[in-house]
């Protein structure tokens, strides 16, 4: 932090050496101006910058309702969100609130499941660089037949965390989470774990048709 006056302690010990020893009529004058100087770089206060402003870190408890659409499989939603289907089965679910958008993709498992996975994974770990840690989390519902993985992406990542979901014989659903505001881990962190238990609970909930 620079104080608003640049004076360091060398400089104004010269300006006072020069004034005890000159004999002009001005001396006194001139070392009431040299104490006043020191006294006002010394005590003047520094300006602190306002630190950034940060997504609001205050969410209210999740409360779920039901989504059963024209597509083949259903699953439980955050009241607070806002769902928009865009056309193939394929799902924004925006968080005004926390400038968050999770987005939900279906393909039909038309032989190519192997293809699908490798895709998902393609996708997540292209976040690498920046992410401090990728954490895998298996999933599986034998009763539903619904299995998949929960990634959590740790540090400044474009998404914080990402899921896909299948029968392994017709469905596939995968989903993403991705912040409006730059990534900054410190500062989205309650936003992102809020929407994290949502996606996993999407999982949870989610039954094919």
């Amino acid at each position: 932090m620079i104080p608003l006056y640049s004076y360091n302690s060398n400089h104004r010990m010269n300006l006072l050496t020069s004034i005890f020893t000159a004999q002009n009529r001005s001396y006194r004058f001139g070392f009431l101006w040299v104490i006043l100087l020191c006294f006002t770089t010394s005590c003047k206060e520094e300006i602190i910058p306002k630190p950034p402003g940060h997504l609001r870190l205050e969410y209210p408890m999740a409360a779920y309702t039901p989504y059963n659409g024209p597509c083949p499989f259903s699953f439980a939603r955050n009241k607070e969100t806002q769902i928009k289907e865009k056309g193939d089965c394929t799902f924004t679910i925006t968080y005004p609130k926390m400038k968050a958008t999770l987005f939900l993709t279906y393909k039909p498992i038309q032989g190519n499941l192997e293809q699908l996975l490798r895709d998902t994974q393609k996708l997540t770990y292209k976040h690498v660089i920046k992410a401090d840690n990728i954490l895998e989390q298996p999933f599986m519902n034998a009763k539903d037949k619904v299995y998949g993985i929960f990634y959590r992406v740790g540090g400044n990542a474009a998404t914080n965390a990402q899921f896909y979901v299948t029968d392994s014989t017709r469905h596939f659903l995968s989903g993403s989470m991705y912040f409006y505001a730059r990534p900054n881990f410190d500062s989205i962190m309650p936003a992102a774990d809020y929407i994290k238990n949502d996606m996993q609970s999407l999982m949870e909930s989610l039954k094919w048709k």
